[in-house]
């Protein structure tokens, strides 16, 4: 399976998750331990997913997006969006996403917006 791994990267106190091609059960185990390591280890007040390569999510992958988002909101923190393509989007409208976190246009604004 090509490009089934994720990246992180951080831009001051911005956590930005670059997902795979796929986002299922098999990966997700794997991105809220990462994910977990890395908040604890940095002060992180917003998370940003990048979905610019995702072509498929299950509801593993809402369910992690999820679970960020209440981490976050519980930190007084937020969650946003972008990249996603009409397929994702309509998956993240479907499980009700999209009316807990921001969808940005670009990276910067998702970042410093």
């Amino acid at each position: 399976m090509q490009n089934e791994l994720f990246t992180y990267e951080a831009d001051g106190q911005a956590l930005i998750i670059h997902l795979p091609k796929e986002l299922d059960h098999h990966n997700c185990r794997n991105l809220k331990y990462e994910t977990d390591l890395l908040m604890e280890e940095n002060y992180i007040n917003k998370i940003v997913f990048d979905f610019s390569n995702t072509e498929f999510m299950d509801s593993s992958g809402i369910g992690v997006l999820l679970s960020r988002y209440k981490q976050m909101e519980g930190s007084r923190g937020t969650v946003r969006i972008y990249g996603a393509g009409p397929r994702i989007t309509r998956i993240l409208t479907i499980g009700g996403i999209m009316r807990l976190v921001k969808k940005c246009d670009t990276r910067e604004e998702a970042i410093y917006g």
